[in-house]
């Protein structure tokens, strides 16, 4: 048995071996004594890391009761103070964060912050409704190119252009959405697919309109209005967020009533019909469910929700280019709903900050902090499939080899 257990740990780590070594640098052919023993010296350091996970799992005894996970004793521990308190000491954190901080980590703040507002608009679409979508950035993108155009043609301002940007989102979210109403699994994800890169190539290659993949830039940042009483009697006072601080407080204040909006939507009717849909379409149709229209206005929402983001995007660069709507930002979109948990707001919100702030955690380690990076995520999904802060539902789901047996 222990003879079967070192093979098993010899050809593990051999095989790690093979899959770091190129990844740390060791590129060349030529036979170096040196980089010979870093390569012994990460095998070995392997094999002890096995041996050592082995016998910490030995030593445990199973006297068949489970153990409550970690996360959820802190669960408990939270809910046992008023959610008041917690949401108070969160929003003054945040609020307090640009006093302490550099320009450079405000710049991080608000792009996690815009990560958040996606997350929040996908988790209705794969959340809530259970549709895979995997072009969700181009939503990002409409909401972007709407505020550039219509600020840099018409001279329309930032709360102008917000309405007209939102409006197109969800209409082409619904053009997105009507032809694959009948669709599901692979084949919805391969069509939403092909709709985000339709959708970019457009941006790309149309450049009376969009400067293709020069991009537009000159957009204004967006202008707070005040009055004021002087010689000349009453005016208005027009203030263009331009520090970092005024842009964080104003992307914080999007997130907050994107964070609203999205709770008040789980808890209607219409979250209730999604979930309906989710859990089993057909089930839900039988039931009076009008699923067409439900799963469209899940469509518009996300886009809707993705629009204010991109809109706020361009403004804050002054600056908008197809390339940044890649199809890997739709992933980075979907991973953060993934790991946060599926339906969990706080969940989405934690994992955006993780997701958009550990790279530039592991920034100092170079070329070794995405292969950090990924790490973690992987570690992450196989202690908590279910999330970081999983719904309740979705917990129950996953969890219930370890709920305790109803009582008689």
């Amino acid at each position: 048995m222990i003879q079967k257990e070192l093979k098993k740990l010899v050809v593990y780590g051999a095989f790690l071996v093979i899959i770091l070594t190129p990844m740390l640098g060791f590129r060349s052919t030529t036979f170096e004594p040196g980089r010979v023993l870093k390569i012994l010296g990460i095998f070995m350091t392997i094999l002890v890391l096995n041996i050592v996970v082995k016998f910490i799992r030995s030593q445990k005894k199973d006297d068949g009761r489970k153990k409550t996970p970690w996360t959820e004793v802190v669960r408990k521990r939270i809910n046992r103070y008023p959610k008041v308190y917690t949401l108070g000491g969160l929003l003054a954190l945040a609020f307090a964060f640009p006093m302490f901080a550099d320009n450079y980590m405000i710049d991080v703040g608000i792009t996690c912050l815009i990560y958040v507002c996606l997350g929040l608009g996908l988790n209705i679409v794969v959340g809530l409704c259970g549709l895979l979508d995997l072009g969700y950035i181009a939503f990002y993108a409409v909401g972007a190119y709407t505020y550039s155009l219509l600020n840099l043609t018409f001279g329309l301002s930032f709360w102008a252009a917000l309405p007209l940007g939102i409006v197109l989102g969800m209409v082409v979210g619904c053009i997105i959405g009507y032809p694959t109403l009948k669709m599901r699994g692979d084949y919805l994800a391969i069509v939403t697919l092909g709709f985000g890169e339709i959708v970019r190539l457009v941006l790309n290659n149309w450049d009376s309109l969009t400067a293709g993949p020069n991009g537009l830039f000159g957009m204004k940042r967006p202008a707070l209005y005040y009055p004021s009483f002087g010689e000349d009697g009453f005016t208005w006072v027009t203030y263009y967020l331009k520090s970092l601080p005024s842009l964080y407080y104003f992307i914080l204040l999007i997130a907050i009533l994107t964070i609203i909006g999205v709770r008040r939507l789980d808890n209607s009717r219409i979250g209730r019909a999604w979930i309906a849909i989710r859990e089993d379409e057909v089930a839900a149709e039988l039931s009076g469910v009008p699923t067409t229209w439900i799963k469209l206005l899940a469509y518009a929402l996300g886009a809707g929700f993705a629009s204010v983001a991109g809109a706020f995007f361009a403004a804050k660069l002054s600056y908008t280019n197809p390339n940044f709507f890649l199809f890997m930002e739709s992933c980075i979109v979907l991973c953060i709903v993934v790991l946060g948990g599926v339906g969990s707001i706080p969940g989405i919100v934690v994992a955006a900050f993780v997701l958009i702030a550990a790279p530039e955690v592991f920034r100092g380690l170079e070329n070794f902090r995405m292969l950090a990076f990924g790490g973690i995520m992987t570690t992450m999904m196989i202690l908590k499939p279910e999330g970081l802060i999983p719904a309740s539902r979705r917990r129950r789901e996953l969890r219930a080899d370890q709920e305790p047996p109803p009582k008689d």
